[in-house]
């Protein structure tokens, strides 16, 4: 015997947003458990076949170093406020990769999820979330490469002054988290329809790295009219406060902290919106 549309109900129903302001964190939090699902995806895929597995998360910033102390150290002579050069290069090159492989992965999640997003709802938001929270098991190993690094030199008796300011730290992680998520969202929505933008995208990313102080301390920007332009850059605060935080060296201002953790908030709300209403015909323009 069939069932009468009087016992016929639904447990979900999946209909297309209004195109009012809308975050869909609601959904997201009830949907919580994918976001633990695609982590584990990308660690184990990311590390299936290789020979390193994690060391190279050890690997990668030792190198980075080396190469930042022979060629800005040695051959370009530039100072780094008294810090030694080893932690002051790792320092800047632990934010900037976590901040740069976020923002590079998130700027890629149409493209790369396009094979799961034709055959299956869920709430799209899942996928570059999940990319910012499990780049930080990178990061944590990065970081940890640099305490080491750190404790050495505090052994041999260097003075690098840690002061209250590295309380701030998770402020800091948590906006360049932040940063990374709103404009990868942007990034990716405005590359869904013009492809162009990802050949721009590229060349931004490299110029960025070199117009935040991770190479050099601020400081080392005496021009006021070029120092200026640099605070405008919000991952100026942030890297100089990490700096400040750890060696008492470096520009410090809440003014500057404050201005990046409001262009973050800003920045995101227009990437997840924005990514929101382009994730209804995605496949379509695909």
């Amino acid at each position: 015997m069939s069932k009468t549309k009087k016992d016929t109900y639904w447990t979900t129903v999946i209909s297309p947003d209004s195109y009012s302001f809308s975050l869909g964190l609601a959904e997201l939090w009830q949907k919580r458990y994918l976001i633990w699902l695609f982590i584990k995806r990308d660690l184990t895929v990311q590390f299936k076949q290789t020979i390193f597995g994690f060391g190279w998360y050890f690997i990668s910033p030792i190198f980075s170093t080396i190469m930042y102390i022979v060629v800005f150290g040695k051959i370009a002579g530039i100072p780094t406020d008294n810090i030694p050069q080893p932690v002051f290069y790792l320092s800047g090159i632990c934010l900037w990769e976590y901040f740069s492989t976020c923002l590079t992965s998130v700027s890629g999640t149409f493209a790369t999820n396009a094979g799961l997003y034709d055959k299956v709802y869920f709430p799209r938001l899942v996928s570059p979330v999940s990319v910012v929270v499990s780049k930080l098991f990178r990061f944590s190993l990065q970081l940890l490469t640099f305490i080491v690094v750190y404790i050495v030199f505090v052994i041999k008796g260097v003075n690098l002054h840690p002061n209250l300011y590295l309380l701030l730290f998770p402020v800091v992680l948590a906006t360049l988290a932040g940063l990374a998520l709103g404009i990868g969202l942007i990034t990716t929505s405005l590359t869904t329809k013009y492809r162009d933008f990802n050949i721009l995208f590229g060349t931004v990313i490299s110029l960025w790295m070199y117009a935040t102080p991770i190479v050099y301390p601020l400081s080392y920007v005496t021009n006021p009219t070029l120092h200026k332009i640099m605070l405008i850059n919000p991952l100026t605060a942030l890297i100089e406060t990490f700096k400040y935080g750890a060696f008492g060296a470096g520009e410090f201002s809440w003014g500057s902290l404050a201005y990046s953790v409001g262009c973050t908030m800003v920045l995101l709300l227009i990437g997840i919106q924005l990514f929101n209403r382009r994730a209804r015909y995605f496949i379509d323009t695909i």
